[in-house]
């Protein structure tokens, strides 16, 4: 997210940017058209897309927030309904994504400077009665540890809402682990049990990711299963089961952004300022932290941001 954008003079493009201009003068932009970014439902996803469309509106683009499911938006941007998504994860959205670039309707346009993990993960208190962690084939032998009254005897892993994917059903289901799999309705569902538990001390074990607040919050650790391949999801054979994909952990890798094909040609500027946009596992996970855990209010804390790295985002519209 620092890469330095050409003028783009041949376009006749001129970029008017600054916090302080009197009336905050707009650029004359390629297309008064807006561009319409996607949010989804979680809150690190806001902020990286709210910073985005915040630095475009004052190159003078017209933008529009749109609310969008994570896989299902693909078929928009095919369309052109939807024009940016600026979190697609290498965890849980790289297949999708990958079909929908191979259509040549999709366009990858590169890391946005944040690393993935999303895995299952447990609290560093549940070691002691579960000493074989991180060690995925010590699930079993501790499932009784991890239970509710609802599934026990049989432990109980909290997934994330189910418009995440990240196939936790399957994996649960191809490891032939005795866990059953209940999804949280919303993310802030999701760690507002994580927090009742950890303050208990009861036995939780869910899904957690960063860059998130969660695991510098906490002491836990990720549940180590077999290294994520591409077989591992395409090709049943692979792996400790013969009959079934999923039998491994998820990938990790990179957070994308994608836009439709159409955002080069149509507004080669901001197509430009979105390739160049890069932030950090730390900022993002401060910038969570000071929503989630401090109150604070999103929009103000996207806006405190962009007034603190004018040199950053300067840069992203040059």
């Amino acid at each position: 997210m620092r890469t330095h954008l050409k003028k783009l003079l041949g376009a006749g493009l001129c970029l008017a940017v600054g916090l302080g201009a009197a009336g905050g003068a707009l650029a004359e932009v390629e297309s008064k058209d807006p561009i319409k970014l996607t949010l989804h439902d979680w809150t690190g996803q806001l902020i990286t897309t709210k910073l985005m469309g915040e630095v475009l509106k004052k190159a003078g683009y017209n933008v529009e927030y749109v609310q969008a499911d994570y896989i299902a938006q693909f078929a928009g941007l095919k369309t052109g309904d939807l024009h940016v998504a600026m979190e697609i994860w290498e965890t849980t959205g790289r297949e999708a994504m990958d079909e929908a670039t191979a259509t040549g309707k999709v366009e990858n346009l590169g890391e946005t400077g944040m690393q993935a993990i999303e895995e299952w993960w447990y609290p560093a208190y549940m070691k002691e009665k579960c000493p074989g962690l991180p060690d995925w084939e010590a699930l079993n032998d501790c499932a009784e540890a991890f239970s509710t009254p609802e599934t026990a005897p049989n432990g109980r892993y909290l997934g994330g809402p189910v418009t995440w994917g990240g196939f936790d059903d399957e994996r649960a289901e191809a490891l032939e682990l005795d866990y059953e799999v209940v999804h949280a309705g919303t993310d802030a569902a999701l760690f507002a049990e994580l927090e009742s538990a950890y303050q208990r001390k009861a036995p939780v074990l869910l899904w957690v990711y960063a860059p998130h607040w969660a695991p510098i919050k906490y002491e836990g650790e990720w549940v180590e299963f077999p290294a994520y391949t591409a077989e591992c999801y395409n090709d049943p054979s692979w792996g400790s089961n013969p009959d079934m994909a999923y039998d491994c952990g998820k990938p990790r890798g990179p957070i994308w952004k994608v836009s439709w094909a159409g955002v080069k040609d149509k507004w080669p500027g901001a197509y430009a300022a979105i390739k160049a946009f890069k932030v950090s596992n730390e900022e993002m996970g401060a910038m969570v932290a000071d929503v989630d855990l401090d109150g604070k209010d999103l929009d103000g804390v996207v806006a405190d941001w962009i007034a603190k790295n004018e040199a950053t985002w300067s840069g992203w519209i040059k």
